[in-house]
C-alpha cells in the first residue's frame, strides 16, 4: 500500500484555531464532560485525525458504543501516531494517550473493551478530533487509509 508522506505537527495557526473547549482539552488535558461530544453518536463511515495535526487516530470500523460518554474505538487506525504514557493524576493510576505528533490529549485507553476485538476501550474527547467522512479522505490526503473504512451506516 502507498502510503503519503505528510508531515503531521503541531502549528501556532492550528492551536489559534481551536476553541477554548478544544485548547483546554488537547493542551491542558482536560476532558470533556461525559455525553457532551460532538462525535458520541457519530455512526458515518470515516476517520478520526487529531484536530491539531491531522494525523491519523481512529477508524470509524473501530469506533464501538461502550456507554462510558465519550467516543470509545478498539484500535488506533495508525498506531504509530497514538504514544501511551503514564498518568497518576486525580488519585489514579492510567494510561494517558497523546497524539505522537501534535502532542494533543486524546483521552485514555483501559482494559475493559471488547475481548474479541482485542480487549482494549479508547476513551477518546470529541474535542481532541476532527472526523473526515468517507467520501472526503481522498481528497483530503487520507486515501491509503480507505481500506480500512467499511460502510457501517
Amino acid at each position: 500500500m502507498e502510503m503519503r508522506m505528510t508531515e503531521y505537527r503541531k502549528t501556532d495557526a492550528a492551536i489559534a484555531a481551536l476553541s477554548p473547549e478544544e485548547r483546554w482539552v488537547t493542551q491542558e488535558s482536560g476532558t470533556e464532560r461525559p455525553g457532551t461530544g460532538k462525535y458520541l453518536y457519530n455512526k458515518e463511515p470515516g476517520i478520526y485525525v487529531d484536530i491539531v495535526s491531522g494525523e491519523p487516530l481512529f477508524a470509524s470500523a473501530d469506533k464501538y458504543e461502550s456507554g462510558c460518554g465519550w467516543p470509545s474505538f478498539t484500535k488506533p487506525i495508525e498506531p504509530a501516531n497514538v504514544a501511551e504514557l503514564r498518568d497518576a493524576s486525580h488519585g489514579m493510576v492510567r494510561i494517558e494517550v497523546r497524539s505522537a505528533h501534535g502532542d494533543s490529549h486524546l483521552g485514555h485507553v483501559f482494559p475493559d473493551g471488547p475481548r474479541d476485538r482485542g480487549g482494549l476501550r479508547y476513551c477518546i474527547n470529541s474535542a481532541s478530533l476532527r472526523f473526515v467522512h468517507r467520501d472526503d479522505m481522498a481528497d483530503e490526503g487520507y486515501g491509503a487509509y480507505l481500506d480500512q473504512v467499511e460502510d457501517v451506516a
